[in-house]
Parts: structure tokens; C-alpha cells; sequence
């Protein structure tokens, strides 16, 4: 087998490696002991709520869906222990839904995080490719750029492009596309390894669909600039099916990255349930727009506020409880595997790197006093387009008194305290991500936080059409000779 990638050795791994690490398991050992009851048709169910699958063009994606939520419900984690990996014990609770029992998010906590985050779900997979390149099985050719599938006879029996030249960038940082000479190969059977467009903000914008209104003027990027979809046209000119390219997940929780290692470079916050999320008028979220909750549906209310930005307002109790960051080199206690470094998000304080970015960062405003806030709201929102102040004092004031006067007692109307509540009766949330319920005006709790949130480009949900044996698709449905995308 032969591996051509455009970037270099030390890039080996891809994107992943600056994941979290975070698998969608089912009915897991994890989720037993922490008392979490799923099944199989649980967790169908829930994919269905999210999918919809409601276009002709989602048989196969259907098809995958099925295939995929039978693996993690059965095989999958057997196999990824024989492999080496191993997973904290703690399950997360992502996209906790829109409200509906038949509608988007997850029942139930079945986010497993990889001891070693992405570097660790890398690690196993690296050895075994290393391994066969020893044995001679393998050959991996670096800053090999593809710029076309070969056909011949309708079947595509190899590929064509350019030899970059040599780079010593470190990971993640964008590699020179400097053309040094040319090449070819043929093959009996190509496989693609597409990616995503995350890393093309211009690319994103054209796919925008218009169920999410315009395309934001200022985003973050989630992902390095190597993320740039080329092979998914490139596919599409050589007869293959290109579905679905609308459909695309971007968060909305992203933040500016104050030590950024690729162009735009964005970070998304995982938050908690407890902070007060607003428009950038300073409006209150409605529900089911909480944090954690519904993130395409928070995207599409987002877009209508004819704003690129949203805010966190929240506590240092908060902060120290339930914000995490995502992205390997933002938890060096899982990534680095260091048991004395993860005891001490059970302590006081938050953890080093989201107290780095409420230190250093640009996104963040941190007051004593709710008059302070807001100014600095104003400061780093910038103004609306008649030139005044967006966040006004006096409403932000009579929004946040009436949320802690809910407080009072175990019983009361606000939605997003009952949701708070619930989610410290599981004890993942209780001892890592919920704060208890508390005034954010009563000083003891503070100083108080507001955090600027930008729309982080990350997902594609669309792509190349294949079957379940991994072969591509032409767009009358037949097959294309020879191209084999892989499972995504």
C-alpha cells in the first residue's frame, strides 16, 4: 500500500490529533457505573431525531448511520481496548437535545473521552501503520499533493500531482505549497481520505445553507488550514456522487485563540449548563438554547440576530466547574496522561489553560461589579450600527436578578435552572461539570465573567456518497470503478 499525504511526516495523523478524543460509545461499562441505562434502541432512536434522514439522497447515509450505531453499541470498544486505547471513566453528557423525546440530542451521556485525547485514539493506529512500514507493507510518501484521480475506461486507476517542497513546520501550522516536481501512480484500487472544508472559510460560506440564514462575516476556524475539502471536487470532476454538502456542524461556542497555531485559529469552549447565554443585544437565549443543548438550533437563532457574536455571562464558580476547552493541547492532564495534573480539577480554581484565556484572552471580561461588566461588554462587542453601546445595564441587571431569585427555593419557572438542577442528580455532572445552583449578583460567587462567543467553523457532515463496502458512488447511483472513499 502506498500513502500519499501533502503534508509533512510530522503532520502524520491529521486532524485528529488535536481532537478531544471523544467517542460515541453505547451501553458501555462507563456509563453503567455511573448509572446511565442505554441500549441500542435508545441510541437509534436519538440519531434519527438528529438525522431526520429526509432526503432521497440519505439511503446510504441511513445505511452508515445504522451500521455505525450498531458498531458502537456492540464491537467497538472491545476492539479499541485490544488495541491499546483506554478511556476516562467519567461519561460526558454532549448535545443534551431540543426539549422533544423525539427530537435532536442524546438521551443520555455517551460522550467517552480517550485517556490521551486525540494523540491517544492516534496512538495505536500510528503503531500499527509504522509497523507495516517496517515490514516492508506500507510506504508512506510525504508532501505528495494530489491534484486529480486518473481515469481510464470510465475506472479510475490512479492519481496525479504535484511534489511539494520539504517542511519543517511544526504540527498544525500551515506548510509551504511550493511545487518542486511533479508525479503519477497508478493502482489497483484508490482510496480518498477527503477531510472536511472547516479549514476553507470561503468554502464554508459558499456550502452555508440558507435553513441557518447568511453565513457569518467573522468566524473562528476550528481546525488547521490543510482541512480545505480539495479532494472532495476532485472526486466530484472524476464522475463522483458529492451529497448532502449543505449539511455542516459549526459551533457556536468558539473563542479567539490568544497563542494560535494555525491562521484564524478558534477554540470551542465545552461548557457547562449554567451560564446565562445572550444575544449580542444582550437578549436572553430562549429555550432550548442553553449550554450543551442544541447546537445547530442555537446556530440558526444565532444567524437571525443579524450578529456574529453571542455571550456567556456566568461566575468564577462557574468557570472553575464546567468550562473545559476542546482540543488536545487545551487538556494537558488527559493528553499528557497525568493522573496528579487531572486531581486538580477537583479542586479550586480553573483549570490552567481556560484560566490562560480568562487571562490572556480577547473574548474574555471579568468584573467585580455587574457596571464594570457591561462596560467591558461594550468594550469588546463593539458597538451596534448606529454606533451605541449594545448591552444596556439596567436589562442586563433585571434579566440576572430575576434568574437568581429562581433560586430561592427547590421549585420555580425557569427552565434553565430546573435543566441545572436535573443535571447534577447524574454524578458525572455533579462531581465535574455542574456547579451548584447559586446568585450570580451575590459578590461571594464572583468575580463575574462575561465571554465574548464566536462561530467556530469545524464539521462536514456531507461528502462523498458510497455504499457500505466503502465504494464510491456516481450520482445515478452506480458504482465508480476503482475509488474507494473510506468510512467518515
Amino acid at each position: 500500500m502506498l500513502v500519499l499525504d501533502q503534508e509533512p511526516a510530522q503532520s502524520l495523523g491529521g486532524q485528529a490529533f488535536w481532537s478531544l478524543g471523544g467517542l460515541f460509545l453505547v451501553d458501555t461499562p462507563e456509563q453503567r457505573r455511573m448509572g446511565v441505562h442505554d441500549s441500542l434502541q435508545l441510541a437509534w432512536a436519538d440519531w434519527l431525531g438528529s438525522a431526520k434522514f429526509d432526503r432521497p439522497e440519505d439511503h446510504w447515509p441511513r445505511q452508515w448511520a445504522r451500521a455505525y450505531v450498531e458498531f458502537a453499541a456492540g464491537e467497538k470498544r472491545a476492539w479499541l481496548a485490544a488495541q491499546g486505547l483506554r478511556l476516562i471513566p467519567v461519561v460526558g453528557w454532549a448535545e443534551r437535545g431540543d426539549g422533544r423525546a423525539e427530537g435532536h440530542g442524546n438521551s443520555v451521556p455517551r460522550f467517552h473521552l480517550t485517556w490521551g485525547t486525540g494523540p491517544g485514539v492516534l496512538e495505536p493506529f500510528v503503531r500499527r501503520v509504522r509497523e507495516h512500514v517496517d515490514a516492508g507493507r506500507i510506504r508512506l510518501l510525504f508532501r505528495r499533493r494530489v491534484d486529480g484521480l486518473v481515469l481510464e475506461g470510465g475506472a479510475v486507476t490512479g492519481v496525479r500531482g504535484a511534489v511539494l517542497a520539504p517542511s519543517d513546520v511544526e504540527r498544525g501550522r500551515p506548510s509551504s505549497r511550493e511545487e518542486v516536481g511533479e508525479f503519477a501512480v497508478r493502482a489497483q484500487a484508490v482510496i480518498v481520505t477527503s477531510g472536511g472544508i472547516g479549514g476553507d472559510v470561503d468554502l464554508v460560506r459558499r456550502a452555508w445553507p440558507a435553513r441557518l440564514s447568511t453565513p457569518p462575516r467573522e468566524v473562528v476556524v476550528g481546525v488547521p488550514a490543510h482541512v480545505d475539502g480539495r479532494m472532495l471536487a476532485i472526486a466530484q470532476d472524476a464522475g463522483a456522487s458529492l451529497i448532502n454538502p449543505d449539511r455542516m456542524w459549526h459551533y457556536v461556542e468558539g473563542l479567539r485563540n490568544w497563542d494560535p497555531i494555525w491562521p484564524q485559529h478558534g477554540i470551542r469552549i465545552l461548557p457547562g449548563p449554567s451560564s446565562l447565554w445572550l444575544d449580542a443585544r444582550g437578549r436572553r437565549l430562549p429555550a432550548p438554547f442553553y449550554p450543551g443543548f442544541d447546537t445547530l438550533g442555537t446556530l440558526r437563532h444565532l444567524r437571525g440576530t443579524g450578529y456574529d457574536h453571542s455571550w456567556f455571562v456566568l461566575t468564577q464558580k462557574v468557570i472553575e466547574k464546567e468550562f473545559a476547552l476542546s482540543g488536545s493541547e487545551q487538556n494537558p492532564d488527559f493528553t499528557g496522561k497525568d493522573l496528579r495534573l487531572l486531581a486538580s480539577r477537583l479542586g479550586s480554581g480553573a483549570p490552567g489553560p481556560v484560566e490562560a484565556f480568562k487571562q490572556h484572552g480577547a473574548d474574555f471580561v471579568v468584573a467585580d461589579t455587574l457596571t464594570e461588566l457591561v462596560d467591558g461588554m461594550n468594550r469588546v462587542g463593539g458597538p451596534g450600527d448606529d454606533g451605541t453601546a449594545l448591552i444596556d445595564e439596567q436589562e442586563l441587571r433585571a434579566l440576572i436578578e430575576a434568574r437568581d431569585r429562581q433560586l430561592a427555593n427547590p421549585f420555580g419557572k425557569d427552565a434553565q435552572v430546573s435543566a441545572i438542577r436535573a443535571a447534577r442528580r447524574y454524578r458525572g455532572d455533579r462531581i465535574m461539570r455542574t456547579a451548584a445552583p447559586h446568585a450570580f449578583l451575590d459578590p461571594a460567587n464572583g468575580p463575574l465573567i462575561a465571554v465574548r462567543l464566536n462561530i467556530l467553523t469545524r464539521k462536514t457532515l456531507g461528502g462523498l456518497e458510497t455504499d457500505l463496502s466503502g465504494r464510491a458512488l456516481r450520482p445515478a447511483g452506480s458504482r465508480c470503478p476503482g475509488s474507494t472513499p473510506p468510512a467518515r
